[in-house]
């Protein structure tokens, strides 16, 4: 966390001289270097090619207690030590006897940051064709057809399989015509609720069937769907895969029951480490004791194991490739918050912020799927707040110091 002590572009922050930056950039390479023979990446199912082995290699690497890849781990045992991951977040047909589930949703601008997906020119996921109506997909999962495995192994996708069942995540069922096309239900960047003509959707009441064309039955939202304010389902249309036990039975997804180990640090991460702190020296111009191919090199290795498009050149491995390929890696295990706060860009991000989330919809007249991509239908603003960035100094140890300057905002 020594990286704390300087903002975005290297400049002092509590005191400490910027020139001092380098320093600390070093001692994490160094640190990091040290474990080099130690421990390696998870592969034991991995193939090259084989999206399929990948997938399942990434989901065994949180579950397989002989991999190398673990440097710390908290381990459970029933019934003395155990926790309930599982009961909070199993997708909502899969919901344990305590009634809960799908408590993390990750959000669509998470979800883009994967390789493989179908985006316009700024990043952001296509589900409009070139006349500006919605892509037809014959069901959810094609437009993740060729997405990295990574993603499908750290995010429940809707449509995708689980525990032998295929999660149902929709918003509703479109009944207009799909004649010429179907045009966007909301103008862009709307905060409206949607319009209820030609549109059934799922209530907090629970929902009703459609009828479809022909004749069969479809619930509005699906098994796992989305029912607007219920706190129980996917509303951002996607669900949390990392870390969830496919072998228990529903039956035991209960709170307090669940016993797979947590694991605090990972070789991925310790690599991720050097390859930051390795731009980082770069970037000030203090190459002289690392290895200018590191972060271009160790990206390249985390992506093949990713199932990700690998970078070109070395030129391509700047640092917010390097942060970006950190938060797609080490998403849910309690990095990330650390890791927005150390590179001062938390406000950046979350400076009045909707996100965005990732709406499955059903055509009854096509027979087929659209998505509409828009912000969180309940217009959840998040901020942070720059005085989150310091820790307040006891009033007592400025009282013995008149150089000592409580931090901004105490």
């Amino acid at each position: 966390n020594t990286t704390t002590l300087f903002d975005n572009d290297h400049n002092q922050v509590c005191g400490v001289p910027a020139s001092a930056a380098a320093g600390y950039f070093q001692k994490a390479y160094d640190a990091a270097k040290m474990l080099d023979g130690q421990y390696s990446l998870y592969m034991s199912a991995w193939s090259a090619g084989d999206k399929n082995a990948q997938y399942q290699n990434f989901v065994n690497l949180f579950s397989d207690p002989a991999s190398k890849e673990n440097i710390f781990v908290r381990e459970y045992q029933y019934p003395n030590s155990v926790h309930g991951y599982d009961a909070y977040n199993v997708p909502r047909q899969l919901m344990g006897p305590n009634g809960y589930s799908s408590e993390v949703n990750p959000t669509l601008d998470f979800v883009e940051k994967f390789d493989g997906l179908p985006k316009n020119p700024d990043g952001t996921l296509k589900t409009l064709d070139a006349s500006g109506h919605y892509l037809l997909y014959s069901n959810t999962m094609d437009i993740f057809a060729i997405a990295e495995p990574r993603l499908r192994a750290s995010v429940i996708l809707p449509g995708d399989v689980f525990k032998g069942q295929n999660i149902e995540i929709r918003r509703g069922i479109y009944t207009g015509s799909s004649v010429g096309g179907i045009s966007p239900l909301l103008p862009a960047g709307s905060k409206s609720q949607y319009p209820t003509a030609n549109l059934v959707v799922s209530s907090n009441a629970g929902q009703t069937a459609y009828k479809l064309p022909n004749g069969t039955l479809m619930n509005p939202a699906g098994l796992s769907g989305v029912c607007t304010g219920d706190q129980t389902c996917a509303i951002s249309g996607f669900s949390v895969r990392k870390w969830l036990n496919p072998n228990l039975a529903t039956s035991q997804v209960l709170e307090n029951n669940e016993t797979q180990t947590w694991i605090e640090m990972r070789y991925a991460e310790v690599l991720l480490n050097r390859a930051e702190a390795a731009a980082e020296l770069m970037s000030l111009g203090q190459t002289g004791s690392i290895n200018t191919a590191d972060p271009f090199t160790i990206v390249n290795q985390i992506r093949t194991r990713a199932g990700a498009d690998l970078l070109a050149g070395a030129g391509d491995a700047t640092i917010n490739v390097v942060r970006n390929e950190r938060r797609k890696e080490l998403a849910f295990e309690n990095k990330t918050y650390w890791d927005l706060r150390r590179w001062r860009i938390f406000d950046k991000e979350q400076n009045g912020t909707i996100y965005r989330v990732l709406m499955p919809l059903y055509s009854a007249d096509a027979g087929k799927y659209f998505f509409d991509q828009r912000t969180d239908e309940r217009n959840d603003v998040y901020n942070y707040d720059t005085r989150w960035y310091y820790e307040q100094i006891p009033g007592g140890a400025i009282s013995k110091s008149s150089n000592l300057i409580q931090n901004p905002g105490y």
